[in-house]
């Protein structure tokens, strides 16, 4: 995923700063002392000394206060909401969404984590074998901004419902929303060190890795930040998994209902926070024989969006994070026209205060352009035009990514095998790609290694261990 930090560590009175700036006024919303490495050894050794304990509670009473925590989430959602439309300009009605299926993987894992990891019995010939999924210990997240509560949540509730403890080193800019789900967790009943937030920038991550008490991490975001985390992890010989960048193919078939295909290609592509999401379709690869009518349609839907104020309820779409992601997004825009795309609505900057770039449909693009080439982190929709269906697929895998992707098609069979072909973690038919605490999440290629959510999740950070008894 790629997710640049939104704002550096600054210095004022020998202490760094982490700062959060609203991308909408321009004003600074919060700054947050970065912790001493004296600070952050006493929250390792919190966390550590936690852990001796927690990992004896039950699964029952581990699960009464995982639901203590959704309530909390859910009683106070208005203010969490708040919190991240002001801290990265999420629109407040998709802030809430995101607040509400954090309560819902908290409920998932308090009614089946113990289902998940009971002991599982394995007829050999020993008078007895089995195998028991011990919790690990203390386990590092290493986490995003562009969906600071839900990267958070999808990772603790598995982890501590297996027993482990965590320690969040979230984004720099979003340390409102780091302290805010630590205080979900003090307020549940949890006890203290199961869950602890390092204010710290990524420069103080390494020696939290090689830290011996800390036993395995957890990234969400870019793939640098991935290859630096895998590295430092590597070193230590510790247990990782990471949930990188995405350029989601959707595939539109010439079967496909048309009408629906492009207004789900619209809400995959924004995926509520401007298109800045790991999983939002980013290639629209679609048939030549609808390609333009495909194109059109696109262009009318996101001209009726409104481009505005993230906590206005008339705004569907706020604005990009910072100055160097709108960039970003405009060099691609622009280097690709350039090389002979066309805009047909979009493509520049809105001349107003803010960080607002408008959705921007692109045709006649083709590999060799940026929006093809390379994962573009905002409100983007560059159509593709393929002749056969063995072209389509091939332009789907042309990516080192490989998290999601979308097939549209009136044929559920040939769809179907179609998606044993793509290069991905998940294939959506006639759907938008998304996370479900029921469904293991995770990619393939550069979109990195290991499953979140479902049963294949909450067993990433246990000790998978082999018992076997004689007589």
């Amino acid at each position: 995923m790629h997710a640049p930090s939104a704002a550096k560590p600054r210095t004022t009175s020998n202490l760094y700063m982490l700062r959060s700036i609203n991308p909408v006024t321009l004003q600074i919303v919060s700054e947050t002392p970065e912790l001493s490495h004296e600070d952050i050894d006493h929250k390792i050794g919190q966390a550590h000394a936690a852990f001796q304990d927690w990992r004896h509670t039950t699964f029952a009473d581990r699960a009464l206060l995982m639901k203590k925590a959704a309530a909390v989430l859910r009683s106070e959602k208005d203010r969490y909401a708040k919190i991240m439309s002001l801290e990265v300009g999420k629109t407040f009605a998709a802030a809430q969404g995101e607040v509400e299926k954090c309560a819902l993987v908290c409920d998932y894992y308090a009614d089946n984590a113990e289902h998940f990891l009971k002991l599982e019995t394995i007829p050999t010939d020993a008078h007895a074998s089995y195998v028991r999924f011990d919790p690990l210990g203390v386990i590092l997240a290493v986490m995003p901004w562009n969906f600071p509560f839900w990267q958070v949540f999808r990772f603790a509730a598995p982890a501590i419902m297996a027993g482990n403890v965590g320690l969040l080193k979230h984004a720099s800019n979003v340390q409102g929303s780091a302290q805010a789900i630590e205080d979900v967790f003090r307020t549940a009943g949890f006890p203290d060190g199961v869950f602890l937030n390092l204010a710290i920038g990524a420069s103080k991550v390494a020696p939290v890795i090689a830290d011996p008490r800390v036993k395995a991490i957890t990234l969400t975001g870019s793939e640098k930040a991935g290859n630096q985390v895998a590295e430092a992890a590597g070193r230590e010989i510790k247990k990782t998994v990471l949930e990188l960048g995405g350029s989601d193919p959707f595939i539109v078939l010439p079967d496909a209902d048309i009408v629906k295909a492009a207004k789900t290609a619209v809400a995959a592509r924004m995926q509520a926070n401007v298109g800045q999401s790991c999983i939002a379709a980013k290639r629209f690869i679609v048939h030549e024989s609808i390609a333009a009518q495909f194109a059109m349609l696109l262009k009318e839907q996101v001209e009726l969006l409104h481009v505005g104020d993230p906590l206005d309820p008339s705004t569907d779409v706020g604005p990009m994070v910072n100055e160097q992601v709108l960039r970003d997004v405009e060099v691609q825009v622009q280097s690709s026209i350039a090389k002979g795309a066309k805009v047909l609505t979009g493509g520049k900057r809105l001349e107003r205060q803010g960080y607002f770039y408008p959705p921007t449909v692109l045709t006649q693009v083709q590999k060799g352009m940026a929006v093809f080439d390379e994962e573009v982190f905002g409100p983007v929709l560059p159509v593709i035009s393929f002749t056969d269906t063995d072209a389509a697929i091939a332009m789907a895998n042309d990516s080192p990514y490989g998290l999601g992707a979308t097939i549209f098609s009136g044929n559920i069979e040939v769809a179907q095998q179609l998606a044993s072909n793509i290069e991905s973690g998940c294939v959506f038919i006639n759907s938008q790609v998304k996370s479900d605490p029921r469904l293991p999440f995770g990619g393939v290629k550069k979109s990195g290694y290991g499953r979140e959510l479902s049963h294949y999740g909450i067993k990433e950070f246990v000790n998978i261990k082999t018992i076997s008894v004689s007589k």
